[in-house]
């Protein structure tokens, strides 16, 4: 009767660990697009099937055919081999945002969470400042100034951005420093910076890596946006954005022009919630069991 007992309770359990290990197949999709997308970033001009940016006017305002998938744009470009390309700039402009925002954000939020007092009242004045200043406004404004360009508008996001990080981290810590194993730590007499890189950061991630892809989803988009507006990358540049920008005269005549950068963009900013989503989940299971 023991042996059967212990064979019943042990069965579900196993079952459920299993369950749990596989990855959902919406997961797996997200997955294998970034991936592909990733792998584009890299390698997209040698595998585009035609230079993205030779113009041939003879081909100019095509629809899709067996030769130009996606058909071409005014200038006669092939619209698929730039959509290919454009894979560069959708990926390393918000990594970088992400990252910096992330690095930024987190440094800030832990000194203003952990140690209160003077240090918290100046960066949560300077956070509400930036909380009161519309972001896509401020990088137009600044963008027009500093004369645009890809990389001014990164540097742009990338403080635009911080602020939101360093509020959600900062009341994340303030959750943190006050439990047994952080009083612990301060008992043993351990610096106050390794205390909160060593012990109290790590208890955060889950929810760092969640809002990091979440502000990589919010780059992609914004970077997008400045360059449908003319601050971003030079002209000529393939990118989805701008893609989008040039595409507005075919929407009647080849909505492909249009569909192919505006799908990739949403795509790519959808893969990366899901990813984000399962990645929090995962980590906080983990945290849950230990």
């Amino acid at each position: 009767m023991s042996t059967d007992g212990a064979a019943i309770i042990v069965a579900p359990t196993r079952v459920g660990r299993r369950s749990r290990r596989r990855v959902p197949i919406p997961i797996v999709l997200a997955l294998l697009f970034l991936a592909v997308v990733v792998f584009l970033a890299f390698f997209g001009s040698a595998v585009a099937p035609i230079n993205p940016k030779t113009q041939n006017l003879n081909a100019s305002q095509l629809n899709p055919s067996s030769h130009f998938w996606l058909g071409t744009d005014l200038l006669g470009r092939d619209i698929f081999s730039r959509v290919l390309v454009g894979s560069r700039t959708a990926m390393l402009g918000p990594i970088i945002v992400a990252l910096g925002a992330m690095l930024i954000g987190n440094t800030f939020g832990l000194i203003a969470g952990y140690r209160g007092g003077a240090a918290d009242t100046v960066v949560m004045r300077a956070v509400d400042l930036m909380y009161a200043l519309p972001p896509l406004l401020i990088a137009i404004v600044v963008g027009g100034i500093v004369g645009g360009g890809y990389w001014a508008a990164v540097a742009i996001l990338v403080v635009l951005f911080s602020p939101y990080d360093a509020r959600l981290i900062r009341g994340a810590t303030l959750e943190q420093r006050d439990r047994p194993y952080v009083e612990a730590a301060r008992t043993l007499g351990l610096p106050t910076r390794r205390i909160m890189v060593r012990h109290v950061w790590p208890n955060l991630l889950p929810l760092v890596v969640a809002n990091t892809f979440l502000n990589f989803a919010f780059a992609l988009v914004t970077l997008a946006g400045l360059s449908f507006i003319g601050i971003g990358v030079p002209p000529g540049t393939p990118d989805w954005g701008q893609m989008l920008a040039d595409s507005r005269t075919l929407i009647f005549t080849n909505p492909w022009a249009a569909l192919g950068p505006g799908g990739a963009l949403v795509l790519t900013a959808v893969s990366m919630n899901l990813v984000g989503d399962w990645i929090y989940e995962l980590l906080s299971d983990r945290g849950r069991l230990r």
